[in-house]
């Protein structure tokens, strides 16, 4: 299993949305963390499991949140939006249109 790697600015997007659901509802940005968590473990277990969905980038979408982990197992840089990453580094974007 390959170690998962989550930058900075990527940490800094999770908590802060792990404190949003938070005060949505106590207990919701707990089951956030857990669905993340399990896409992380997918990922880890067997990183070739979810689509490519440009060049290198593949995407694992989070059950039940509006959010995918994007990410790159070829040792290529890939970007985003707002974040640019190297080999098994993840960061969390919404999954809007």
């Amino acid at each position: 299993m390959k170690p998962i790697l989550v930058r900075p600015a990527a940490a800094a997007d999770i908590e802060e949305t792990f404190l949003w659901y938070q005060t949505q509802r106590l207990g919701l940005g707990d089951e956030f963390r857990e669905a993340l968590q399990s896409s992380l473990n997918q990922i880890a277990q067997n990183p070739q499991l979810y689509p490519v969905i440009h060049r290198a980038t593949r995407r694992a979408l989070l059950k039940r949140f509006p959010y995918g982990v994007f990410y790159a197992s070829s040792g290529e840089l890939v970007g985003n939006f707002r974040h640019f990453l190297a080999t098994e580094q993840i960061f969390c974007v919404p999954n809007r249109p």
